[in-house]
């Protein structure tokens, strides 16, 4: 472990583990707790437990193998306790810089062969680019402008596998998990934290989660503030416009109570709303310093109204700011973004645009996760 004698890296090291196996249960998974620690922070591609064994236990491999297998696959530890510990031991150092300023929703996609590995299925993998056949794993993070911390997470387990006795049998998943989309595990996570009365009130989510209109609504109503990824063809209102408000009764039957449009009066995608902005609502923002030059690009923000279906409300959507980027030299705009932030507090609603550019490019995580 390089540097142990100047950076006092080693016994941080140790003081962690220490922390978490007293949360572990059973003394006997100490042992094996820590080699698998070890496994996760030294050099290596893969972090499975057998070349985990071979470079933590290179004179028995095969017995280490099997040490950290049962551990895995039968340690019988409360996640929540763990995860707590983690928080505990964590979050104070991650403040001494500043305080907590986000909620990062997101998930990790572990690239898979075979069909046995519970959740297994073919579908988007991030770390891929495209359709695979992967695991993927919902976590919602706590962040501000120098670490991130995962503090819920969770398997997606796809329909197909939920629906499957036999294999839900073989792989031991639990009878109480059922299936649910990626936005209702991520919206159970949020509201668990908030109860929790964790740090944090704004949350950043890309459009995988963003476009979901019945998660943000939930996150309003919590009183939490969100920037969130939405879809070039999402429908707004332009400034300034709205749905028809519901027409008044003419005595012959009952009077309409929902938000209405017509032929002429309909809402447009942010696409091409962002498209016909004049050049003056562009506006270059730096979030950070990249490895070579600072990172900068393009932006621009308008006062909207979310379109989504408020032809079934009895109101329209309160405004909120849609955030467009556009970076220099390209044909359109590529990312999209629907945020609650306050209108009157310019200087936070930048900060926090800086913090989410530089948390969707490039995730820091501290915490112990499962192979």
């Amino acid at each position: 472990m390089g540097r142990r004698q100047t950076d006092g890296s080693e016994a941080r090291f140790e003081a962690y583990v220490d922390g978490l196996a007293s949360v572990i249960g059973h003394a006997d998974r100490e042992g094996p707790l820590r080699d698998y620690c070890t496994g996760l922070i030294l050099p290596g591609e893969r972090k499975s437990v057998e070349p985990m064994a071979a470079i933590t236990a290179p004179e028995r491999v095969s017995a280490q193998h099997q040490s950290l297998l049962h551990f895995i696959g039968q340690g019988g530890w409360s996640d929540e306790n763990v995860m707590g510990k983690v928080r505990e031991m964590v979050l104070p150092q991650m403040e001494r810089n500043e305080p907590i300023k986000v909620w990062i929703i997101d998930d990790t996609a572990f690239p898979k062969q075979g069909a046995h590995s519970v959740g297994v299925a073919r579908q988007y993998c991030g770390r891929l680019g495209k359709q695979d056949n992967c695991q993927v794993a919902v976590s919602l993070s706590l962040a501000n402008s120098h670490a991130s911390l995962p503090v819920a997470y969770r398997l997606y387990l796809p329909k197909e596998w939920a629906q499957d006795e036999t294999r839900r049998r073989k792989a031991g998943v639990p009878d109480d998990i059922t299936f649910k989309t990626k936005p209702e595990i991520a919206l159970e996570q949020i509201q668990w934290a908030y109860k929790l009365g964790l740090p944090g009130d704004v949350v950043v989510m890309d459009a995988g989660y963003g476009a979901n209109t019945d998660l943000r609504t939930n996150i309003t109503d919590m009183g939490l503030q969100y920037v969130a990824g939405i879809l070039p063809n999402t429908s707004v209102w332009e400034p300034g416009n709205g749905p028809l408000a519901p027409k008044k009764s003419t005595g012959r039957g009952r009077p309409a109570k929902l938000m209405h449009r017509s032929a002429e009066h309909q809402p447009v995608s942010v696409k091409d709303l962002a498209l016909a902005l004049p050049s003056s609502d562009w506006r270059t923002i730096t979030w950070r310093e990249g490895a070579a030059e600072a990172l900068s690009s393009r932006f621009a923000r308008v006062r909207v109204r979310a379109a989504h279906r408020d032809y079934k409300l009895t109101d329209c959507r309160p405004k909120e700011w849609l955030l467009i980027e556009w970076p220099e030299g390209e044909k359109e705009p590529t990312k999209y973004w629907l945020s609650t932030l306050p209108s009157n507090e310019k200087k936070r609603n930048e900060n926090e645009l800086r913090v989410f550019a530089s948390r969707s490019r490039r995730k820091r995580s501290v915490g112990l996760a499962r192979a």
